[in-house]
């Protein structure tokens, strides 16, 4: 599927008439499709070259390494967490991946609105922390540029997410889809789900999959140019704007039988808020006409209640 393609120059180094221009074309892509592909995004190529050829040296390590960064009590959210521990909201059957979360990071000196658990501290291959460190900085700020934009379209002021995700939960998440080597009970690489948070920055995938499903209920491939990036909505902002921005649907199959020996490997960044954002329905985005939908909950109430249907959190 050709998904909308906006270029984030035009939003970061434009002219004002640009900035709007860049949001309206933003906004409008996640009002009717919920998937965006982005040029010019500011993550460094370098770096995402180097990202990803550390994480498939991590994949390859022996279980028991990988195993012993898997922490108990974390519900995933930070660390390695091994195959077949995560499922979609509604399914029983387990996604056909293992995964590796980074999450945020507070500098000496600096005072935090809320504590977030250590992230695990990998000792092999020797680059990886830092290359999660420095893409994890990179994501955020391409993030909030894009928040800032859809802030414009919402008529909320450019600043309004601001206070929100300065210094928030956000999740850097490598996923390794490993060789398929008997026939699936069941399960897909990942089960059709939409995404827990306020936008999810998907940078590169080492092979096809990614599918949305269209509002005529068909499934279509998905995948972003050369250079680009994915952008998709999650289910806090659609929450938050009363489904005016739709949270799509998506999923990742499994490759046709001849390449089933083959891995897949994925790093997206989700982008939280703090847990005491309110997610209530905007005002703007209630009428008659578009009744309020949802109770008003915090994030952090929702992203605890979310874990425990995905089966991170017991």
């Amino acid at each position: 599927m050709n998904i909308p393609v906006v270029d984030l120059n035009y939003f970061i180094k434009g002219t004002n008439t640009e900035k709007v221009q860049f949001a309206a074309s933003l906004g409008k892509a996640f009002e009717e499709v919920g998937f965006v592909s982005v040029k010019n995004h500011g993550i460094p190529e370098d770096l995402i070259n180097n990202l990803y050829a550390t994480v498939k040296s991590f994949f390859s390590l022996p279980e028991s390494d990988k195993r012993s960064y898997e922490i108990p009590g974390l519900a995933g959210q930070r660390g390695y967490t091994s195959f077949g521990k995560e499922h979609a909201k509604g399914s029983d059957a387990p996604d056909l991946k293992e995964f590796f979360q980074y999450g945020q990071i507070i500098e000496e000196g600096i005072v935090s609105p809320e504590a977030y658990p250590d992230n695990v501290k990998v000792s092999s291959p020797e680059d990886f922390n830092i290359l999660f460190h420095q893409a994890y900085r990179a994501f955020e700020v391409s993030g909030a540029a894009l928040l800032s934009a859809i802030a414009i379209h919402l008529q909320l002021g450019e600043s309004y997410f601001d206070e929100h995700i300065h210094l928030g939960n956000s999740i850097l998440r490598a996923i390794h889809y490993p060789p398929i080597l008997h026939e699936p009970k069941s399960a897909i690489r990942a089960e059709q789900h939409e995404d827990i948070n306020l936008i999810t920055l998907l940078v590169g995938a080492s092979a096809d999959g990614l599918e949305i499903l269209s509002k005529e209920g068909d499934w279509l491939p998905v995948k972003a140019g050369p250079g680009e990036i994915v952008v998709n909505v999650g289910d806090m902002l659609q929450r938050l704007t009363n489904d005016r921005l739709k949270s799509t649907t998506h999923r990742v199959v499994n490759p046709p039988r001849e390449m089933w020996n083959s891995s897949r490997f994925s790093i997206p960044f989700f982008l939280h808020p703090r847990s005491n954002m309110s997610l209530a329905c905007l005002p703007s985005c209630i009428s008659d006409k578009y009744p309020k939908l949802y109770e008003d909950y915090t994030a952090g109430y929702y992203l605890d209640e979310r874990l425990r249907e995905i089966g991170l959190k017991k």
